[in-house]
């Protein structure tokens, strides 16, 4: 893990170079790298308007996402596969470092999170509903100014576990091939697995997909934003008596459990009800504090993701230490 028989450095070192990198550069990356999460939603949404037609049948659609999926999959893991094949060369490594910091995004996604603060801060609500749109299914212009401010402290949850978590625990555990099968599926969920008539058959394999593959790296993503929270929030214990209590109620299989973490350390409500046009759309909440969220508690998830962020590279210096024994 430390080094190949070619004299480059080994997976977890990649890793831990790779996270140093996207701390400090990841805005930067985020604009001239390719996101293979984007490339995928591209993917997708070119199957789905060729293949997901109005007048086809049920299982025929599904049958037809199924095989987008397929598609998808193997388009990465063989892409993986080579990467790793040329990374074992000499300075090919490197080629496998360039990959990872293509799929790790969690600079950038703190980043919009963060302009979401101060688009409200500047600009009031309608800017803060433009700056929000992008971060969240719901309707953004339905929100108020206190909406805005839930969506985006549950965008950072989200974010964390999707953007940098997940990536990272596909890497460790699988490689580059694994890393890049992630990423695809974060991306085809994103466009196929948005709930509604048009994806209820043709993306249920991607969400169900997506579904396996995030559910350990969620519930990872919760134990360390509930680590994080003492050095953030004086409520730092709330984090496990909302996860216990609060972590399945959310519509998704996974995400409720990164997003009680952080509504329970920073003391907050999040999820509930929202309008979508006319139609109010009814969710549980998550979490027993304020549902009143500020600008200011979006500063406060943004402290947590960082704190947790550095948790988790603490954690792949330990596991570094621990297999390479250095």
């Amino acid at each position: 893990m430390f080094g190949t028989a070619f004299g480059g450095p080994g997976p977890l070192l990649i890793l831990l170079l790779a996270l140093a990198i996207e701390a400090v550069f990841g805005d930067w990356l985020d604009r001239i790298l390719p996101d293979p999460a984007r490339l995928a939603v591209r993917f997708c949404n070119a199957a789905d308007a060729r293949l997901n037609r109005a007048g086809r049948g049920d299982t025929d659609r599904m049958v037809r996402g199924a095989l987008v999926v397929l598609a998808l999959v193997l388009m990465a893991a063989g892409t993986g596969l080579a990467v790793e094949w040329i990374g074992s060369f000499g300075r090919g490594w490197l080629l496998e470092l360039l990959v990872l910091l293509c799929g790790l995004r969690g600079r950038a996604a703190w980043t919009r999170v963060r302009a979401v603060r101060r688009a409200l801060e500047t600009g009031g609500v309608s800017a803060g509903q433009e700056a929000v749109q992008g971060l969240t299914r719901r309707h953004a212009y339905g929100l108020d100014e206190h909406g805005v401010a839930r969506a985006a402290v549950e965008a950072a949850a989200r974010a964390f576990d999707r953007k940098l978590v997940a990536p990272v625990f596909a890497y460790a555990l699988l490689g580059v091939p694994g890393l890049l099968v992630w990423t695809a599926m974060d991306g085809a969920d994103a466009a196929l697995g948005s709930p509604g008539v048009r994806h209820r058959r043709f993306g249920s394999t991607a969400a169900t997909l997506d579904d396996a593959l995030n559910a350990l790296p969620a519930r990872l993503a919760a134990l360390l934003l509930a680590l994080a929270a003492p050095f953030v929030s004086a409520k730092g214990g709330g984090a496990f008596r909302a996860l216990a209590r609060d972590a399945r109620k959310h519509p998704s299989l996974n995400m409720g459990w990164p997003i009680a973490a952080m509504a329970g350390a920073l003391g907050l409500s999040l999820g509930g009800p929202h309008r979508d046009g006319g139609v109010v759309i009814t969710e549980p909440w998550i979490g027993d504090g304020r549902a009143r969220v500020t600008p200011a508690d979006i500063g406060r998830a943004l402290a947590l993701y960082a704190v947790a962020a550095l948790i988790l590279v603490g954690l792949v210096a330990l596991l570094l230490w621990g297999v390479a024994g250095i």
